[in-house]
């Protein structure tokens, strides 16, 4: 152990993991959220928009996004709204590019930016002393990888990944391969290009995006553009760097991580099985379904089981 048995149950006509992923996107609930926007100035001249939720709470939850979402989504402002009601005050950041407005250099963001975390921490600790990470897909690998980088953080109590890509290279040609995931990647793809092109228009001489709208996958995308305008060789250089995995074993605060076994995403090398049994702060909690980010139990309508299991792992283990 920490290998933890789940509690999660589907019902039977929602066990399917492509349905636990597509529902939630096709009947969003409404959730009522509030957040107070915030623009930090990062060193290298960029900026990132942190969307606050404060209700006087003397910890912070600060939350991560997926691939080409943001703060708006319903997964993002759910999970707000329940850490809410159980003590939580919660900073839900938007990665670069991804707040509605551009940003102002040719990068942007990526599976394994942690420096953009570090200052989004930085300034939450200007406010909070006890904070945890929550992190959604790639915002879970994100988190993930920070923890396993800077096991010091004393600022950092606890944290709980959802289901993360902590394996980019299996992940991605996971999506890349197989015909029954295309709904999905042609989404992303379509998404990815739209922003290349629009810095093309901005960065001529930098971002040369006329091949983008030939690119039909991660490799393709991440070998083109991702890899090279973030400093890696290639995208095999980017998804060797950049996946949790390799961190997982230097995590030292109680961290949970939510991949449920019928995710569409997820590859059999983002289950780190010996890396839970060795590392007693990893608990590693995969249900027999789930999907991708959904976790549809209808117990609660259409609120999902890991907004109530994120709340307990954080509250058992920082108090109010």
């Amino acid at each position: 152990m920490p290998v933890t048995p789940s509690t999660f149950r589907a019902p039977p006509f929602l066990r399917n993991g492509h349905l636990q992923t597509i529902l939630p996107v096709l009947l969003p609930r409404h959730v009522r959220t509030f957040f107070t926007r915030e623009r930090l100035e990062l060193s290298d001249g960029d900026f990132l928009d942190l969307d606050w939720l404060r209700r006087g709470a003397s910890r912070l939850a600060i939350l991560t996004h997926g691939l080409e979402g943001s703060s708006t989504q319903t997964y993002i402002r759910g999970m707000a709204a329940t850490l809410a009601r159980a003590g939580w005050d919660v900073l839900a950041y938007n990665f670069r590019g991804c707040s509605g407005e551009p940003n102002r250099l040719p990068r942007a963001y990526h599976s394994g930016e942690t420096g953009d975390l570090r200052s989004v921490i930085a300034r939450a600790t200007a406010d909070y002393s006890t904070l945890a990470l929550v992190g959604f897909s790639l915002g879970g690998n994100v988190i993930l990888k920070y923890l396993g980088e800077s096991p010091s953080d004393r600022a950092i109590r606890t944290a709980v990944a959802i289901c993360a890509p902590i394996d980019l290279a299996a992940c991605a040609r996971k999506l890349d391969q197989r015909w029954t995931n295309r709904i999905y990647l042609r989404r992303f793809i379509v998404s990815l290009v739209q922003k290349i092109e629009a810095k093309g228009e901005l960065f001529p001489g930098i971002v040369d995006a006329t091949a983008a709208r030939r690119m039909r996958t991660f490799q393709e995308f991440d070998d083109r553009y991702t890899g090279p305008l973030h400093g890696f060789r290639d995208a095999d250089d980017y998804w060797t760097q950049s996946s949790a995995r390799q961190f997982l074993p230097n995590i030292t605060v109680p961290t949970l991580l939510l991949q449920p076994r019928n995710d569409p995403f997820l590859a059999p090398e983002a289950y780190p099985w010996s890396e839970a049994e060795t590392n007693p702060q990893l608990f590693l909690e995969t249900p027999d379904s789930g999907g991708h980010v959904g976790f549809l139990d209808l117990r609660h309508g259409l609120q999902p089981w890991s907004e109530r299991r994120t709340a307990e792992f954080l509250n058992s283990h920082v108090a109010t």
